[in-house]
């Protein structure tokens, strides 16, 4: 019986391993770790387009080279040809912008009303800081009085000017 004693002995502790072996936890992969993704770079904002914008208008009875008034008055002769020098910029100096520029020159009549006197426009590619040149003339002479000249850029009335002929 001793034998038989040893084997249900052993009989036992070899169930014992078994049975802790086929219990034992199965062990998971460890997870990945997360791959680091950095987020796309944000679209570029589209670049605004450049504009055009009239900075000044001086009126005189004559101009330079460069087509600047060469004295800035506000009273004119009346056999004086009248120039509106209109200076423009670009937003960007380095772009071409299209663009229509223009004048229209009034009379202004005593009660209040006006008469034209004589409108014009230009198609033009402006760049950077330009000046144009408006003028108007009079071979028999202007009547004295009040006058008023509307740049316009694009169709809108962007400056205004008055001036007198006596």
């Amino acid at each position: 019986m001793n034998t038989n004693r040893l084997h249900l002995a052993m009989l036992a502790v070899l169930i014992g391993s078994a049975a802790m072996v086929g219990c034992k936890k199965k062990e998971e992969p460890a997870p990945m770790p997360p791959v680091a993704s950095e987020p796309a770079p944000p679209a570029p904002m589209p670049a605004a387009a450049a504009t055009a914008n009239v900075t000044g208008v001086d009126l005189g009875n004559a101009v330079g080279a460069d087509m600047r008034v060469a004295a800035p008055m506000g009273t004119f002769a009346p056999k004086d040809t009248i120039h509106a020098a209109v200076m423009t910029a670009t937003s960007d100096p380095a772009a071409s912008v299209a663009g229509k520029l223009g004048a229209k020159w009034t009379y202004l009549n005593a009660d209040g009303s006006s008469m034209p006197v004589h409108e014009e426009s230009k198609d033009l590619t402006f760049a950077g800081d330009g000046v144009t040149d408006f003028q108007i003339s009079k071979p028999d002479g202007w009547p004295t009085g009040k006058y008023k000249v509307e740049i316009m850029l694009d169709g809108n009335v962007v400056q205004t000017r008055e001036f007198e002929v006596r």
